[in-house]
């Protein structure tokens, strides 16, 4: 983006509603290569401020720059991956929150840029409507996943009835409230400059909430689907910045200038590695591969089935150059830590590019870090750049590749017909199973 300069102008002389487009560009006219402006006309944010804990500087005070910061974010990551194991213990409801509060603050923290950056024009409307747009998108995601997942709990309630019933005809009608109070904000000689920041609200809202709601999403399918990929991806940034602070030489890329090839390669292997074992821990355990579900008896979410294929020991032959290695020809593995490895090779090779994507948005407007909520490492949205990119492509594999019919979905879906409508429905399917030799024939 280009900085936006006031331009002087003569008064309203035209009275039709046919403005030529200089006087409607008026006071948001974009600055033009060549023009009498400053050569670099990137608007300026201010830096964060310096946020880390007085104790944690006075310990290591004496220690040069680029040590000091090592030890900062070694700190904070430690606290950090503790606190995501504490989550996980405290169970389905307490991510499901905790996802919703990062989605929040990141939000918060693009949108407060885009704020920052062009306050003085004092628009209208302008920070109402984008959090307003953000309560919007999050009525009509987490109403369908509560469609989804909690369809008997839906039926037992009159208003939850009412709620799922007409739930995208609500979403809309809400949208179109919000649109209709953008369009009637739009104030002459700002209109370009409104438009940018409906389109920043908007595309803020799809890179953090739509793919927030994945991740919500991969999290029912079962708890490995979650922790997984988001360890994969702290595990590939832990491990780049290691092997990058100690052995890094090379340039890997000019939008992020410390990241160097050594780092991106041994990121890679030491992800690729750490996967695989995850998943052969992980595996081993109920509570973490079955999908969560809702007992609409108990009110409480559950994590009891009998583990798929996927998690079941099988017995793989090893290609022959790695049997002369080993002294083997078989082994025993998880299907899943199959699909661990194409999930960290993903999140070693692409999702830094996640990463880059933010370094090259933080460029443009001079800003080291989105915020200074966690010392050493920047805002909330600084650590979840590469985490949303991740939980899209998890989505997507198991969409793809995992996912068969859910029976849970299935029978919710038949709970909410007319009584006729299931009662055909079983009809149909009784005659099917007979002619399949399931069910014995009728009258016996």
């Amino acid at each position: 983006m280009t900085d936006l300069r006031r331009r002087g102008g003569g008064g309203d002389t035209d009275n039709s509603d046919n403005i030529s487009d200089k006087e409607a560009d008026g006071e948001d006219r974009l600055a033009c290569p060549g023009e009498a402006e400053s050569k670099d006309a990137t608007p300026d944010v201010a830096p964060p401020s310096e946020n880390t804990p007085h104790c944690l500087n006075k310990a290591l005070e004496g220690l040069p720059p680029r040590w000091k910061n090592y030890w900062i974010r070694g700190v904070l990551s430690l606290a950090m991956i503790s606190g995501f194991f504490l989550i996980i213990y405290l169970g389905p409801i307490t991510l499901i929150l905790v996802v919703m509060t990062v989605q929040i603050k990141c939000f918060q923290e693009i949108i407060t840029i885009g704020y920052r950056v062009y306050r003085s024009y004092e628009l209208p409307w302008f920070r109402t409507l984008s959090w307003y747009f953000l309560v919007c998108v999050n009525y009509f995601f987490y109403g369908e996943t509560l469609a989804d997942y909690f369809g008997a709990l839906v039926q037992r309630e009159e208003p939850l009835q009412f709620l799922s019933r007409y739930h995208r005809f609500i979403s809309f009608a809400l949208y179109l409230a919000g649109f209709c109070m953008f369009v009637l904000s739009l104030v002459k000689k700002h209109y370009r400059l409104q438009f940018y920041m409906f389109a920043w609200t908007h595309v803020t809202l799809l890179i953090v909430v739509t793919q927030s709601h994945l991740v919500i999403q991969n999290l029912f399918e079962g708890m490995i689907w979650f922790i997984v990929p988001i360890s994969i991806v702290i595990c590939n940034d832990i491990m780049a910045y290691l092997f990058g602070f100690f052995f890094g030489r090379t340039p890997l890329i000019k939008l992020s200038p410390k990241k160097t090839w050594e780092g991106f390669i041994g990121g890679f292997f030491s992800t690729v590695v750490f996967g695989f074992l995850l998943a052969y821990l992980l595996a081993q355990f109920q509570y973490f591969v079955c999908p969560v579900g809702y007992n609409s008896e108990t009110y409480r979410f559950t994590v009891e089935c009998e583990p798929s294929e996927l998690f079941i020991l099988q017995e793989y032959t090893l290609p022959a150059v790695v049997q002369n290695a080993l002294g083997k020809e078989t082994v025993q593995l998880y299907p899943f830590q199959i699909h661990s490895i194409f999930l960290s090779s993903f999140g070693s090779l692409i999702g830094p590019f996640g990463g880059f994507f933010a370094s090259g948005f933080k460029r443009a407007f001079k800003i080291k870090d989105f915020a200074d909520t966690i010392p050493g490492h920047g805002g909330i949205m600084d650590r979840f750049d590469c985490q949303y990119l991740m939980a899209t492509f998890t989505h997507v594999y198991i969409g793809s590749f995992i996912r068969g019919p859910n029976p849970t979905k299935v029978l919710q879906q038949l709970l909410g017909l007319q009584p006729a409508q299931q009662l055909s429905i079983f009809n149909t399917l009784s005659s099917h199973l007979r002619e399949r030799g399931m069910l014995p024939p009728a009258g016996l």
